[in-house]
């Protein structure tokens, strides 16, 4: 019969994952770093949106900010939670490279219709 290895108590495993107050300290201050870096981002992109409407001459500025902030999340997120940025540096690359390559594929798609789109629409007038 094979046992269920959650209920084994003594194992190396559940002996080993115990950490002091301090190291749980640490960990618990990195929670709350990590929580308020991604939320000042969040309510920066927000304010942005409530407050420069689509048509001013910021708007340009507003959506590039918008991509660039959410690739900063997007690679924040990577480093800490997937715990990539404790990994060595010759693998974070391999692993973002292809990411990093495609999301700027799509940018320039999404750049290059866009423009399509509105040469279009100059020459047809409407």
């Amino acid at each position: 019969m094979l046992e269920r290895d959650d209920l084994i108590v003594n194992d190396s495993y559940s002996i080993n994952a115990a950490h002091s107050e301090e190291e749980g300290k640490v960990i618990r201050k990195n929670i709350i770093r990590v929580t308020i870096i991604l939320s000042v981002i969040t309510a920066i992109e927000v304010l942005m949106g409530i407050y420069i409407k689509q048509g001013t001459n910021l708007w340009p500025f507003v959506k590039w900010s918008f991509i660039v902030m959410t690739l900063i999340k997007a690679a924040y997120i990577v480093a800490v939670f997937m715990h990539l940025a404790d990994e060595r540096k010759t693998l974070r690359y391999m692993i973002l490279a292809p990411y990093t390559i495609f999301a700027l594929y799509l940018i320039f798609v999404g750049i290059t219709e866009s423009n399509a789109i509105n040469a279009i629409r100059l020459i047809y007038g409407q």
